[in-house]
């Protein structure tokens, strides 16, 4: 199957799939970990690592893959999707999911596959990829993020530069007296035993996030038990990995990048990128040139831009030649 082209160039989504199988995978005595495979059962496994932490995987995510090549291999990380227990904080670091993916690998009976992540999909790519390079085929990574402090602060204080009407409402959330410590006032609010703070610190911090995701700003509302059960998982887990999760720079993902120079890979990112700004990205490139690297001029940090988009479907097309 070919993707198909706008009038415009920009390349569309794949048709909508349905998985052929689905399940749930225990990981230890918390957590079960929902996965789903779609696309072709004999096809070449590609992984997709959503983004967040936190935010679950969609049915939109099969539609960057051929159907007809791929075996679309996708999971809920810790505490996110239709994993549970929903929002779960117990047992959830970037350590514990690099062993899901492997325990995944092993369920699937896969011996390599290629990884598709975006923004902290992205994180999760190159860390998994530099404990198991051997398992790594190739890597397509877009809205770079390495977990570090500065991007975190940038996320709480910098895009409020670009979208201040959005950080205004984000903030106002927090008495002002406490607004020079957004984040641990937020994790207060999103662990507390009361649900109607949970619920608003929740909303706010997901509508703050999906503001500034797209080139052009996405106002959405958070209306059913659904979106209000994923926007909290989100905000949970989100601020419980900057609050604990946070990557030195001693131990920063630059540091391995020997580990897996040879593994074909591409880098994505939008210029207008406000959530992960495209200075780590660069930064990557310049001690990775080995790694494609595509500015996508016309676009934020949303997949689903449309620069964005063409260029992730061209690169798993791309990605077809290689075993």
């Amino acid at each position: 199957m070919s993707p198909k082209k706008r009038s415009n160039s920009y390349l569309e989504l794949f048709p909508p799939i349905s998985p052929y199988s689905t399940g749930f995978l225990e990981v230890d005595d918390i957590h079960s970990l929902y996965w789903e495979q779609s696309g072709n059962p004999d096809g070449v496994p590609i992984l997709l690592l959503h983004g967040g932490p936190g935010a679950g995987s969609t049915p939109a995510h099969r539609r960057f893959f051929d159907p007809d090549f791929y075996r679309i291999i996708i999971f809920d990380q810790r505490g996110a999707g239709r994993s549970a227990p929903l929002g779960c904080l117990e047992d959830n670091t970037l350590e514990h999911l690099i062993q899901d993916i492997e325990a995944l690998r092993k369920r699937m009976g896969v011996e390599r596959w290629h990884l598709f992540g975006g923004s902290w999909g992205s994180t999760l790519a190159l860390a998994y990829a530099q404990t198991h390079p051997e398992r790594c085929i190739s890597l397509i990574m877009r809205g770079i993020f390495l977990m570090e402090q500065a991007e975190v602060d940038w996320f709480l204080y910098g895009m409020k530069m670009i979208f201040p009407e959005a950080w205004e409402q984000f903030a106002a959330v927090i008495p002002e007296d406490r607004q020079d410590d957004l984040l641990s006032a937020y994790h207060e609010l999103l662990t507390s035993p009361d649900d109607k703070k949970r619920m608003e610190a929740a909303i706010a911090w997901s509508l703050y996030e999906t503001a500034c995701s797209s080139l052009y700003p996405n106002y959405e509302t958070i209306t059913t038990d659904d979106q209000k059960a994923q926007a909290q998982a989100l905000a949970r887990i989100e601020s419980h990995y900057f609050l604990n999760g946070v990557i030195s720079e001693e131990n920063s993902l630059t540091k391995g990048i020997d580990k897996i120079r040879s593994i074909p890979s591409t880098i994505i990112h939008g210029r207008y990128d406000v959530i992960c700004p495209i200075h780590t990205a660069y930064h990557l490139h310049t001690i990775w040139p080995e790694a494609d690297y595509i500015v996508v001029p016309d676009s934020g940090h949303s997949s689903l831009d449309d620069g964005v988009r063409t260029r992730l479907i061209e690169a798993t097309e791309n990605a077809k030649t290689l075993r």
